[in-house]
């Protein structure tokens, strides 16, 4: 099961109990990927149930993320905002893979937030790029970024403009397990999950915190 990095399974399961229950279709959803090889891609409940907090802070309406996977994340987002927006909610969902979002698609029909997500199966650099191009800059109160490590400044750029001012900006796994802090550890994936936190500390578009939700979280709120 994915969980947050180094967190014990009694500190999991006493997460579990004290944060909110998770929807039905979001316990299936985590469980039945639990069973898979590529489980570890998964968020953890704790995050999950973050995110869904995040969205309800800012009230969100209009959200994108890059990397859906099975759809825990997308799912867990998009609930959140059709409670709070029944009409109008919308999310952008960027992947290249077919075959594992077409489990998220069956689980997003099962929880009847399929009207709130578009998904887009093409490099997400292109499909955010075509939003900038069509006049969306601005248009959206949150991202979620869990995707390719090599193009995580491509997403941070691209991202950015999309938010409206007070939007947030989340990247996923950027302690990498551990291995940011590691100085020898110079491949590609590390080097620019270190880069990011770097550029995000100092640009001053942004207000930028990481913390250690998941396998580490770097939350921007454009300024």
């Amino acid at each position: 099961m994915s969980a947050s990095l180094g967190l014990s399974p009694e500190l999991i399961g006493y997460l579990a109990q004290a944060n909110p229950p998770e929807h039905p279709v979001l316990a299936r959803c985590r469980a039945e990927t639990a069973a898979l090889p590529m489980a570890r891609m998964q968020i953890s409940p704790e995050q999950g149930a973050f995110m869904q907090f995040i969205a309800r802070m800012l009230n969100a309406k209009r959200a994108f993320e890059v990397g859906v996977f099975t759809g825990y994340s997308s799912l867990a987002t998009a609930l959140a905002m059709k409670e709070m927006h029944p009409l109008g909610a919308h999310l952008l969902a960027c992947d290249v893979s077919e075959e594992w979002t077409l489990q998220a698609r069956g689980y997003w029909r099962e929880a009847q937030v399929d009207d709130v997500i578009e998904l887009k199966l093409a490099p997400a650099t292109e499909t955010l790029q075509q939003r900038l191009d069509a006049g969306q800059g601005g248009a959206y109160d949150m991202g979620f970024i869990d995707a390719d490590k090599s193009s995580s400044d491509a997403y941070y750029e691209r991202g950015l403009k999309l938010l409206r001012p007070g939007g947030v900006l989340l990247f996923d796994n950027v302690l990498w397990s551990g291995r940011v802090a590691d100085p020898a550890d110079t491949t590609p994936d590390t080097t620019a999950l270190r880069a990011l936190a770097q550029k995000a500390r100092s640009d001053a578009r942004v207000h930028a915190v990481m913390t250690s939700v998941g396998d580490g979280l770097l939350m921007m709120l454009k300024r």
